[in-house]
């Protein structure tokens, strides 16, 4: 169980609570590049830490990220004029570049100097890995760029997409390194006794903290064939990384071996999006797209299976189209995708999580070091210090993975080649 005001602490993420103040010290995506995908093309609506924001991409391919309303009169800037380097109000005309600063004001008059003296707030955005990342916290502290793994794959090895979720962004990333519930929730076929997490139910967690955040790994005891190891990075704040190179059902390697993660970021204290990412495990070997929208597709999260605006067909409003016969003849849960059945239970919690309710167990060991290292990151940015994995040189050679190995032989020995970045 976690205390009531230590859970307060870390799922509350507005400005000026602890928890939203240690994000605001991490390069932190905003959006796909795809939802501004020319020069002067539409602004967009983004809300981030509680914050209402419009993107918008200049005429020279820069993004911006500013407030949502103009600072003359309130009006939202989501129905502004995207031209000339600049997004121009339409209730009076003032125009704001990427970095917030007013260029002009049509509506006062023309040797006025007032609109050298107006700035909006606007946040740095950098580009990579198919996403705008940016940063929101004081510019005295902000840290240099990330330089995950996946941001340095070349494009023909990388994909990236995002969902939205309609919960507190720690219950989604509590789901996410919780690797014991994949033998039930993503069992999706009941009749396969001989699928690796069917065989071993109940994983033996090691968790070891880490610069970056921490290393854990589920290991499963599969008998004379060896242990089924998969090891996971945890990065903070919210990121998880996790290997696909051993197919789950049949115990041999897959045929595109792929390291996969995801991020979780807070829209609010009652929502967040999850940008998903995956790519090739080797730099020799580019990931098919048509592959990779096959997976999506298996996660539930494929075009065929998303709304506009990221959101899931199979939702809360309709149940999540569970299918009770299925359910009881064919897979755990009855609800298609393995995203989708985490979606299910993570938004049906509550929209935020009572955490002093709990009892937790050994297979919880993740999600308690994982609130141990947010709660000690609330306190070292109180503190003035930088938290834990907001340097480069923490998470740039870390990757996930997972292995059969044979019996004996220890995981960090067995792992320590596929643990190791190779872009």
């Amino acid at each position: 169980m976690l205390k009531r005001e230590l859970n307060e602490r870390i799922t509350r993420t507005d400005a000026g609570t602890p928890m939203g103040e240690v994000f605001r010290r991490y390069w932190i995506p905003a959006l796909l590049s795809e939802e501004l995908p020319e020069p002067n093309c539409p602004p967009i609506r983004v809300r981030l830490l509680g914050e209402d924001l419009v993107a918008f991409r200049d005429s020279n391919g820069q993004v911006g990220l500013l407030d949502a309303y103009c600072p003359h009169r309130g009006a939202h800037l989501f129905w502004g004029r995207n031209e000339e380097c600049g997004l121009r109000c339409v209730y009076h005309g003032w125009k704001f570049d990427v970095t917030g600063q007013c260029v002009d004001m049509p509506n006062e008059p023309p040797e006025s100097n007032f609109k050298h003296k107006v700035k909006t707030v606007a946040y740095p955005c950098w580009e990579a890995g198919g996403m705008v990342w940016t940063y929101m916290g004081s510019a005295d502290a902000q840290p240099p760029h990330p330089d995950y793994e996946w941001l340095r794959a070349p494009e023909t090895h990388r994909f990236v997409s995002k969902t939205f979720e309609d919960c507190n962004y720690l219950q989604a990333l509590e789901g996410g390194i919780d690797t014991s519930h994949s033998s039930f929730a993503h069992n999706n076929n009941l009749q396969d006794k001989k699928a690796l997490r069917s065989r071993a139910t109940a994983p033996k967690l090691e968790v070891h903290k880490r610069d970056h955040g921490f290393t854990y790994v589920g290991i499963r005891d599969l008998g004379q064939d060896g242990v089924y190891v998969r090891a996971y990075q945890f990065v903070m704040p919210a990121q998880q990384m996790r290997g696909y190179m051993t197919n789950w059902s049949t115990g041999e390697p897959e045929e595109h071996p792929s390291v996969n993660g995801h991020i979780w970021v807070p829209v609010d204290d009652e929502h967040c999006v999850v940008y998903n990412w995956m790519y090739s495990a080797d730099p020799d070997h580019p990931l098919p797209r048509d592959y990779c929208i096959e997976h999506e597709t298996l996660f539930g999260r494929g075009p065929s299976n998303s709304l506009p605006g990221y959101r899931l067909i199979r939702n809360k409003s309709n149940d999540y189209l569970i299918d009770r016969e299925v359910q009881r003849t064919k897979t755990f849960t009855g609800i298609k995708g393995i995203n989708t059945q985490d979606f299910a239970l993570q938004e049906t919690m509550r929209p935020i999580v009572d955490r002093s309710k709990e009892r937790l167990g050994a297979a919880d060991a993740a999600i308690i070091v994982a609130r141990q290292l947010l709660l000690e990151a609330t306190n070292d940015v109180e503190a003035g210090k930088s938290p834990r994995g907001v340097h480069p040189e923490s998470h740039r050679e870390v990757r996930g993975c997972d292995q059969i190995l044979p019996r004996g032989v220890a995981w960090q020995e067995g792992l320590s080649n596929e643990m190791l970045a190779r872009f």
